[in-house]
């Protein structure tokens, strides 16, 4: 019995705790229709913040290249592209490193932030933090 009990809350506690980072598979939805598009999987290296795509929902696009980005993307799948980059934890946020969107092909400062335990905030921006636009990614179950 004592088992069980420290089996069960052993992964009560596992689940609260994975629920509270920024690290995992996240959902990034269409604006308009509010369909999944991608699923992107924020992990840390060297104490960072990465992240990277790991699906794309739509069947057509799974072969999409980044032609309008620049640099080492240009003309490389999107499909396992590294899209944050750098971002150091900051009291609650993770801020100073940079996004990609692959559809623009546009990189931007940026930083995200844990607003629930499965909803992620991600502030995109140029200069400062006011001239941006925020997308919200949410944990994949």
């Amino acid at each position: 019995m004592k088992k069980v009990t420290l089996t069960l809350l052993f992964l009560v506690v596992t689940i609260t705790m994975n629920a509270q980072t920024i690290f995992g598979k996240w959902e990034n939805k269409n604006e308009e229709t509010g369909a999944v598009d991608s699923v992107i999987e924020v992990y840390e290296k060297d104490g960072k913040a990465y992240a990277k795509i790991v699906e794309i929902t739509n069947k057509d696009r799974q072969n999409a290249v980044c032609d309008l980005c620049k640099g080492k993307n240009k003309n490389k799948p999107i499909l396992g592209m590294n899209i944050l980059t750098g971002l150091k934890k900051d009291g609650d946020e993770w801020s100073g490193g940079k996004i990609l969107d692959p559809k623009t092909g546009k990189i931007y400062k940026c930083f995200i932030k844990l607003e629930e335990p499965n909803k992620l905030k991600i502030r995109g921006y140029i200069g400062f933090a006011l001239i941006g636009k925020t997308r919200y990614w949410f944990r994949q179950q």
